[in-house]
């Protein structure tokens, strides 16, 4: 009894961490599914969205001004995904490579911008005070701002459900994940839906930074961070698959949790482990297609 107990805490942590993470590849699975992009730009505009959330809460946080920063962070960061996603039409229809340069040379652009907006000392985003600190339950102590992001998490993935299973758009949506040529067929404009896509990936990237801000700090290249376990996850759960990289998430965020309390300098390790221990035996991830080449 002693022994779970002691387990509860990792387990409560690297829930928590999954839900973060899954928030964070979500957006990263809606560009390269519908676009067939590796957006590299991703962590950089997470790391953005940090920083743009800085500059509203400012120096003191109350809470009008962080609910404020998790409505205008994604604004603003949506809006600078719609220009990279003009950029990058001249790179549709041809080799993948350029789109993935472009997305790199971006993903540099912002983090030297953000440099030479906000310098290169780590930041920390102010909480407001009903979230900080910490509860106690039983004998064990947490911190408030874990379960808030949790629960913000949870409410972004069920409302990004909704919104793709319930509404005309996302139908659309998950056509184009599927034959992006067919959607054209029916008379959408492929274009429109590519921007609006790429634009709530980008959106759903600054939300994940300004709620990973107050665990991971706020630096320029925070978005390495970011994007790397984003990338494992939607491959983990099959690109294309929404609640595959929901259930990835949650997996990588209790391996690297429960990795760090026993092994500490293993529980960046355990992530790729997980990962080449999945593609092994099944290389479409947990919640991919078949595909044709496949008995």
């Amino acid at each position: 009894m002693d022994a779970l107990l002691n387990l509860l805490p990792h387990v409560i942590n690297g829930l928590s961490l999954g839900l973060l993470f899954a928030l964070i590849a979500l957006g990263f699975m809606l560009i390269v599914s519908v676009m067939e992009v590796i957006n590299l730009a991703h962590g950089s505009l997470f790391a953005l969205g940090a920083y743009v959330a800085l500059v509203v809460v400012g120096s003191a946080a109350t809470p009008g001004t962080y609910a404020l920063a998790l409505v205008v962070a994604p604004l603003a960061v949506g809006a600078f995904g719609l220009l990279l996603e003009l950029c990058m039409r001249r790179t549709y229809g041809r080799d993948p490579l350029y789109g993935l340069l472009l997305t790199f040379g971006a993903a540099i652009v912002i983090e030297e911008l953000i440099r030479a907006l906000w310098g290169s000392r780590e930041r920390v985003l102010p909480l407001p005070e009903a979230i900080s600190g910490a509860v106690l339950i039983g004998d064990l102590i947490y911190a408030k701002y874990r379960f808030f992001a949790c629960g913000i998490a949870t409410a972004l993935i069920v409302l990004l459900w909704l919104f793709i299973e319930r509404t005309q758009v996302g139908a659309v949506i998950k056509a184009g994940a599927y034959d992006s040529e067919m959607v054209r067929a029916l008379g959408y404009d492929l274009a429109k839906l590519r921007m609006g896509v790429f634009a709530l990936g980008t959106a759903l990237a600054a939300i994940a930074g300004v709620v990973m801000a107050p665990i991971w700090g706020i630096r320029p290249h925070v978005g390495v961070d970011a994007v790397v376990p984003a990338f494992l996850i939607i491959v983990l759960g099959g690109i294309g698959s929404f609640w595959g990289a929901v259930v990835a998430g949650l997996l990588v965020g209790l391996v690297v949790g429960l990795t760090g309390a026993y092994a500490s300098e293993w529980s960046l390790m355990s992530m790729y482990l997980l990962f080449i221990a999945v593609v092994t035996f099944r290389a479409r991830g947990l919640f991919g297609r078949k595909s044709m080449l496949e008995a």
